[in-house]
């Protein structure tokens, strides 16, 4: 019996070492795509939103801070281009602390005023915004991974 034991075991664990998620680096890995790609598509969302209707708001609350209206403009590449190579994993890090920077303008020019308020529900009024900058923070300090364009050794991965 020990002799047909053996064989199975050793081909159930090499179907598993083989599998996506088999090793500590692997999941490492896959957790750095799925929060890189999250929260570039969700903050591609909202660049797309910008797109469409014109960056005229953010352009008077630069002016109302005393800072050039055309600055505005960069929240395209806030919101657009930094996400998608964040998405694509490619010059990763540069990509999400350049996010990081559009959400400090945005709570510095937006939502000063909501930065200590919560919810009728106990959250923070924030919560949203918050998750933009620390999932950005995030993949600043973590990289892309393995799962991405230029790979976990690519430039400023």
């Amino acid at each position: 019996m020990n002799t047909q034991a053996a064989p199975i075991a050793s081909a159930a664990s090499a179907s598993s070492s083989s599998s996506f998620l088999a090793t500590p680096a692997a999941r490492d890995n896959a957790g750095k795509l799925v929060l890189r790609v999250s929260v570039g598509v969700l903050m591609l969302l909202h660049g797309i939103f910008k797109l469409s209707a014109g960056v005229g708001f953010i352009g008077g609350m630069l002016a109302k801070a005393g800072l050039p209206g055309g600055l505005a403009y960069l929240v395209f590449v806030g919101e657009i281009v930094a996400p998608l190579l964040m998405i694509a994993g490619l010059w990763t890090r540069a990509a999400a602390a350049v996010v990081v920077i559009n959400m400090l303008f945005a709570f510095g020019l937006v939502h000063m005023a909501d930065l200590f308020a919560l919810t009728k529900q106990g959250g923070w009024a924030l919560e949203l915004q918050g998750l933009y900058l620390f999932g950005a923070l995030s993949v600043a300090l973590m990289g892309a991974g393995r799962y991405s364009v230029a790979g976990s050794n690519g430039r400023w991965n």
